[in-house]
C-alpha cells in the first residue's frame, strides 16, 4: 500500500511537471508567433495578453500565471538537477518554488551551483518545511556575510502596529528580531502555564493574552533581557569573530546574527550555557557557562561542594552565603573554577578591594574522594544552551 502511495505521489509531482511544460511552451509559441508582429505597440499588447489565455486554460489568475513561469524559468535556467528532478517527479513544484525563492537570495554563481548538487538528495527525503529549513539555513551558511546584510537591515524595519476589527476585539501586530520573539514566546508559555488559581478558569490561550496585556500596559519599559530560555547553536568559528554567521534555534524554526546575541549576554541578567560541538563528530568539547549568574545545577554543586564561605576561617554554612566569582564577570568565567560561596559580610569586603578572594588559596581538598550523588527534579523547562 505505501508503494502505490508513493507512485500516486511522483505521478502527481510528473503531472505538475507536465501541466508547468506545457505552459512554458504555450508561452514560448505565442512568443516567436508575436516576434513576427511589426508593430511594436501590438506585439507588446498580445505577449501582455499570453498570461491570461494560459490562466483561462487552467482557472488561474494572471499572476498565478506569471509567477508559475518565473519559477519555471529561473528552476530551469540555473539549477538543471533541481529541473530535472521535478520532470523526474522525484519533487512536487512546491519544492521547486522554495528552492527558486531561495536562488533569488543567492547572489554567487558558485553558491546556486553547490545548492543545485545538494539540495535533491534532501528535497526528496523530507517534508516541505523541512526543506524550508534546510533551505534558510544553506543561505545562512554559504553566504553568511550578505545574509548578516540583510538582516541588520531588515532589523530596523521592526515595528508594532494595531489593526482594529469587529466585535470589539484588535489585533497587536509585532515585527521583531526572531530572538527577542522567541523569548517573549518561551516567557508567555512558562508563565502561562503556571499552577494556576482553582477558580480560574481562563485557557491557556486566555492566561498568555492577559499576561501580555499586563506586561505592555502595567509593566516599565527596561533594558534587560526577558526572563526565558531559549537555545541556539553558533559556529565555533562565527563565535570566535572568524567568519560571519547565524546563531540558529535548535528547532532550526529562526536564526539571528551571532553578534546580535552580544546585546542579551551584556545584559547579565540572561544565563547561557555554551557547547563546543565538533563539526565533523559532533562530540562535546567543551561547557562553557556565559553569563553572571549560575544556573540552579552550578549553584547547588558548588554549595554541596566547599560546604561553608570561602574567606579564610569563615564557618558561614554555604546556603547562606552568595556565589561570587573570583575574577569578577564578565573577565572571569561563570564555572566551578571561578566560582565558591561567599557570606554577605566577606562578600562586600571583597566588594570594597578588603578581601583579596581571587589570590586566597582554595580550601585543601579532603584526603579521600568524596562523591555526591544528587537526585533533582526534573525542570518543566528545558535549560538555555548557546552551542558552538
Amino acid at each position: 500500500m505505501t508503494e502505490q502511495l508513493s507512485d500516486a505521489v511522483r505521478w502527481q509531482a510528473r503531472a505538475e511537471a507536465y501541466t508547468i511544460l506545457t505552459m512554458l511552451g504555450c508561452r514560448d509559441v505565442e512568443m516567436a508567433r508575436t516576434a513576427l508582429i511589426e508593430s511594436p505597440l501590438r506585439r507588446k499588447i498580445e505577449r501582455s495578453a499570453i498570461a491570461l489565455t494560459i490562466g483561462e486554460a487552467t482557472g488561474m489568475s494572471e499572476s498565478q500565471i506569471q509567477l508559475r513561469l518565473s519559477i519555471a524559468d529561473r528552476a530551469r535556467e540555473k539549477t538543471p538537477q533541481v529541473w530535472d528532478a521535478f520532470v523526474e517527479g522525484l519533487i512536487d513544484f512546491s519544492r521547486v518554488r522554495d528552492i527558486s525563492a531561495t536562488i533569488e537570495k543567492l547572489h554567487r554563481p558558485e553558491s546556486i551551483a553547490r545548492l543545485d548538487n545538494r539540495v535533491i538528495a534532501y528535497a526528496t527525503e523530507h517534508t516541505g518545511a523541512e526543506l524550508q529549513q534546510w533551505l534558510r539555513r544553506f543561505v545562512q551558511r554559504v553566504e553568511a556575510d550578505l545574509a548578516t546584510e540583510r538582516a541588520d537591515a531588515e532589523r530596523a524595519n521592526r515595528h508594532v502596529s494595531v489593526t482594529h476589527g469587529d466585535d470589539s476585539m484588535s489585533w497587536l501586530n509585532a515585527y521583531l528580531p526572531s530572538h527577542q520573539a522567541a523569548a517573549i514566546e518561551a516567557r508567555l508559555r512558562k508563565e502561562a502555564r503556571k499552577a494556576a488559581d482553582p477558580d480560574d478558569d481562563r485557557t491557556v490561550a486566555q492566561r498568555e493574552a492577559d499576561l501580555l496585556v499586563g506586561w505592555c500596559a502595567s509593566s516599565k519599559a527596561t533594558a534587560s533581557a526577558i526572563d526565558a530560555n531559549i537555545a541556539v547553536t553558533v559556529g565555533a568559528d562565527v563565535l570566535a569573530g572568524a567568519a560571519s554567521g547565524f546563531a540558529e534555534s535548535t528547532d532550526g524554526g529562526w536564526a539571528v546574527p551571532a553578534p546580535w546575541l552580544a546585546d542579551v549576554i551584556a545584559t547579565g541578567s540572561t544565563f547561557w550555557h555554551r557547547i563546543v560541538v565538533d563539526p565533523v563528530t559532533d562530540d562535546v568539547l567543551s561547557h562553557e557557562y556565559v553569563g553572571r549568574f549560575a544556573p540552579d545545577s552550578l549553584a547547588l554543586a558548588l554549595r554541596f561542594l566547599h560546604g561553608v564561605c570561602q574567606a579564610p576561617g569563615c564557618r558561614v554554612p554555604s546556603e547562606r552565603c552568595d556565589l561570587d566569582h573570583r575574577i569578577p564577570h564578565p573577565v572571569g568565567p561563570t564555572n566551578g573554577d571561578n566560582m565558591g560561596p561567599l557570606c554577605r559580610r566577606h562578600h562586600n569586603l571583597k566588594g570594597h578591594g578588603l578581601l583579596n578572594w581571587s589570590t586566597s588559596p582554595p580550601k585543601p581538598p579532603p584526603a579521600e574522594p568524596i562523591v555526591i550523588e544528587l537526585y533533582l527534579p526534573v525542570p518543566p523547562i528545558a535549560m538555555e544552551y548557546v552551542a558552538a
